[in-house]
């Protein structure tokens, strides 16, 4: 790590560790219909949307309306974004004629936005349209990351409330979202990655004749507003097939710190929003330091593996790394976009070391927790913390409970089936892609690497990343209808356990904290929580994990490659 990379992870988490509280807190307030007076503007504009949707803002629903709304949010989207691909050059801003996609591939890509996933079976500047990846895809990039602080807010709402009536209403914190959280934020960091030289603009692509004398079109587009809002919301699909690793997309350092920063603004801020909602701020600062404990182990791994031990030694391992970026912010922007479900990159995943690649893959196995996507990652985290809080009342022979509230069988299955759910997903199709030549036809490398492949593919669509070992080849039906699958159930398995759990404890009673109350806000919860969250995950993935990156490592060491 040179001089410049130690500027820029200082001031990387130093920024981060700054804002975050103070941006949870603001995430907190304006759900909670606290708006400071300059946003007075903004406010009247909600209240019109409220006017002309008929939406009543002051009708909290039940649980069940509350995933229903979801669901049919999610249906009417699957289905609008997949006709739009299929026929998308029906649509405006298409100055290269772009044909529609294959239904197979417009079903797939429509499941990944939808469910936050941004999976990308296809290449952005090869396949679709300004007006596809703005109109469709980039509305989506907005609207399920909404869905994730929404579920979130509600959940909260439930774990920590004491009311019998409902959970919220989805629409107003559907609209709270996105006005005043996603779109504000949006439109600065697109205006910062304009000044930076991120292309902005609807002109065909250009003509270009090379040094060698071969032709070329240099592909355009409005991909900064894109990038911003990829970043934000923890959907990280590329405008263009290699994302963030194209220098129209991150053309600067500058450029390339911002994007790595934006990736886990918005999900290390959402503890704090906890903390606001439980009137608790040591609970919020307990799950954030869970949460970055996880990270910075991860982090360890992987730095140290892509420093002193590549494949041709031990010394830096710069394959499928970007010169102008180096080892070091490479390593960092890996670690951030599977620990937050991103999934947008600036280097070749499957080019990093073995251990590093595991490290990646552990981050997305863990079931996006660590710091996880927007809202849908600290709410995994809070099943863990029932499972902890379980574990923790079972040990000490007490009743457990959480903020007050009993837990007891019906919210430990809630907690197990969101906990566990992805992780059986993933497992089962790893093994069934492993077994038969429809699934093993598509892997660029064999042996144990050849095994991560898949194993990330899955993973990566059940954990709602969408990042990607790209040496498989994805864009097959079999691949686009599993992984689909494995998107769906990701996103649901997740979701309706949260608000499922939010029923379950909306209207019980709060109880006073005893002496025997276990605390959820010191070193020991967080120590307990921590060892938990990694025995499951050793428990239900280390086989597998021992199978491909532990041996590829071990091989690696006798100077076999793959």
């Amino acid at each position: 790590m040179n001089g410049n990379d130690s500027v820029f992870y200082f001031l990387y988490f130093a920024v981060l560790f700054l804002v975050s509280p103070w941006l949870g807190l603001f995430i907190a307030k304006v759900l909670d219909g606290e708006f400071p007076k300059f946003l007075k503007p903004v406010v009247a504009f909600e209240n019109l949307i409220y006017k002309v949707t008929g939406v009543d803002p002051g009708k909290s629903t039940s649980p069940k309306v509350y995933a229903l709304e979801i669901l049919g949010l999610s249906i009417l989207a699957l289905v609008l974004v997949t006709l739009g691909l299929r026929f998308q050059e029906f649509l405006p801003w298409n100055p290269e004629g772009k044909p529609g996609l294959n239904w197979d591939l417009a079903w797939n890509t429509s499941v990944s936005f939808v469910t936050n996933t941004n999976w990308q079976a296809y290449s952005g500047e090869a396949s679709l349209s300004y007006g596809s990846q703005m109109l469709l895809l980039g509305v989506q990039n907005f609207v399920s990351a909404a869905v994730g602080i929404a579920v979130l807010a509600a959940m909260a709402r439930g774990i920590l409330g004491a009311s019998p009536v409902g959970i919220g209403n989805f629409f107003v914190d559907l609209t709270r979202s996105t006005l005043y959280i996603l779109l504000p934020l949006s439109i600065l960091f697109a205006i910062a990655f304009v000044a930076q030289g991120v292309v902005m603009d609807f002109s065909a692509y250009v003509g270009s004749t090379s040094l060698e004398g071969v032709d070329s079109r240099i592909p355009l587009g409005p991909a900064a507003s894109q990038i911003a809002i990829k970043q934000l919301g923890t959907n990280g699909g590329g405008f263009f097939g290699v994302n963030s690793a194209h220098p129209f997309e991150n053309p600067t350092p500058f450029s390339n710190w911002l994007e790595s920063l934006l990736i886990l603004l918005i999900p290390a801020s959402l503890p704090f929003a906890f903390g606001k909602w439980a009137k608790s701020w040591k609970a919020g600062v307990s799950l954030f330091i869970a949460m970055l404990l996880l990270f910075a182990g991860s982090m360890i791994v992987s730095f140290w593996s892509e420093i002193f031990h590549s494949s041709q030694g031990f010394w830096p391992n710069w394959e499928g790394k970007e010169i102008r970026f180096g080892i070091a912010q490479s390593v960092l922007w890996e670690m951030a976009t599977t620990a937050a479900s991103n999934g947008s990159v600036n280097s070749m995943h499957d080019s990093f070391s073995p251990l590093s690649g595991g490290s990646a893959v552990w981050n997305i196995l863990l079931g996006e927790i660590v710091f996880g996507g927007v809202g849908v990652g600290l709410a995994g985290m809070l099943f863990y913390v029932i499972l902890t809080v379980f574990l923790a009342g079972l040990m000490v022979g007490r009743t457990p409970e959480y903020f007050g509230k009993k837990i007891e069988s019906r919210e430990v299955k809630y907690a197990l089936f969101g906990a566990l759910a992805p992780g059986v997903s993933i497992l089962l199709f790893t093994a069934l892609a492993s077994s038969y030549e429809f699934g093993l036809s598509s892997r660029a490398n064999q042996g144990p690497h050849g095994l991560t492949e898949i194993l990330y593919a899955f993973a990566s669509a059940a954990g709602n990343n969408g990042s990607a070992f790209a040496g498989l080849n994805a864009n097959t039906q079999f691949y686009n209808f599993a992984l689909s699958f494995c998107m769906l159930l990701g996103r649901f398995a997740v979701i309706w356990p949260a608000i499922g759990l939010a029923g379950a404890l909306m209207s019980k009673k709060k109880a006073p904290a005893g002496e025997g109350t276990f605390s959820t806000d010191g070193a020991l919860f967080v120590l307990l929580l921590v060892s938990v969250i990694a025995l499951v995950g050793a428990l239900t993935f280390l086989p597998v994990l021992v199978l491909g990156p532990g041996v590829e490592f071990l091989l690696q060491g006798t100077g076999r490659t793959f």
